[in-house]
């Protein structure tokens, strides 16, 4: 298991003292952190997928507004 070293502000700190005193501080950090990677990767993933989709807008056929009435209308008979 790795030792990590950080500094946070000393309200920080005592707030999550009361906060956890009768639980596994150790374990609440790792599943901390746990969750924050697994949030910044969902989010570089969220990134990607926008930048794709960006991307390839410029690829999608370019309709008008009376072309995309006229499909629409034609799917709904």
């Amino acid at each position: 298991m790795a030792t990590l070293s950080f500094s946070i502000p000393d309200e920080v700190s005592e707030a999550f003292n009361r906060a956890f005193v009768d639980s596994d501080q150790n374990e609440l950090i790792a599943e901390f952190m746990r969750k924050a990677v697994a949030e910044a990767e969902q989010q570089s993933r969220r990134q990607e997928a926008f930048r794709l989709l960006t991307e390839r807008r410029s690829l999608r056929p370019k309709l008008s507004f009376e072309e995309i009435l006229e499909a629409r209308t034609e799917v709904r008979r």
